[in-house]
């Protein structure tokens, strides 16, 4: 027969056990949330691709702590085959300019390069962006300037309701016929100002110059940021 002293120590154990179990299944409140994004790929002409893979977003609450914030950590790679794009050096490299109504689109009539390829994230608060097209029949105002988010850097974007504003990863004036590679790895983008939900969505954008003329684009599949 167990002792009272032995009795007790078995339900103070099972008490302990109790207690790390629930402790398990209670999530962490602010816990961020993790979005592995599909791959994709688009082929213009002359061996000219654009493919996306190892995509992903993790989205938390703002790091300034303000309430009315929140933050994503994107990440991915898209490599760019241009085999026979023509061999010509970059004049003034004045950014992605020439479509003033689409910051971020990446008009060229201003490098002289045989091509050039733009990464960016489209970031809308309260506006569904899941059918933006450049170019094509979907139109959307109050659109922001084109900030620099950089491979591996951070960006405060601050966004209205029905405001679209884009963050360039980066961009590369293409003189030579090649591979072009783009890596980026947890750049943030700090969303401010935004108090209904937000979306975002990556964008790769290439055009070349010459006879061949070719625009190419490739969208990533949209995300929430909350």
């Amino acid at each position: 027969m167990a002792t009272r002293f032995q009795a007790a120590r078995r339900a103070a154990v099972v008490g302990v056990a109790a207690a790390a179990a629930l402790l398990t299944v209670i999530p962490t409140a602010g816990a961020d949330t993790f979005r592995r994004l599909p791959a994709g790929k688009a082929r213009g002409e002359d061996g000219l691709t654009i493919i996306r893979s190892a995509e992903s977003a993790r989205v938390g609450p703002s790091l300034a702590a303000n309430g009315m914030g929140r933050s994503a950590w994107v990440s991915g790679h898209v490599r760019v085959l241009a085999p026979n794009i023509d061999e010509t050096a970059a004049g003034p490299n004045n950014g992605p300019r020439g479509e003033d109504a689409m910051p971020g689109s990446n008009g060229t009539s201003t490098t002289g390069a045989g091509g050039t390829t733009t990464v960016v994230y489209v970031v809308g608060c309260q506006v569904d962006i899941s059918g933006l097209s450049l170019g094509g029949g979907t139109g959307i105002g109050n659109l922001g300037a084109a900030p620099l988010l950089g491979l591996n850097g951070a960006l405060s974007l601050g966004l209205a309701p029905g405001q679209v504003k884009y963050a360039i990863i980066d961009r590369k004036q293409m003189t030579k016929r090649g591979t072009y590679y783009f890596n980026w790895h947890n750049s943030q983008m700090d969303i401010q100002g935004c108090g209904g939900y937000a979306q975002a969505r990556s964008l790769a954008v290439v055009e070349t110059t010459g006879n061949n003329h070719q625009k190419i684009q490739l969208w990533g599949r949209p995300f929430s940021i909350g």
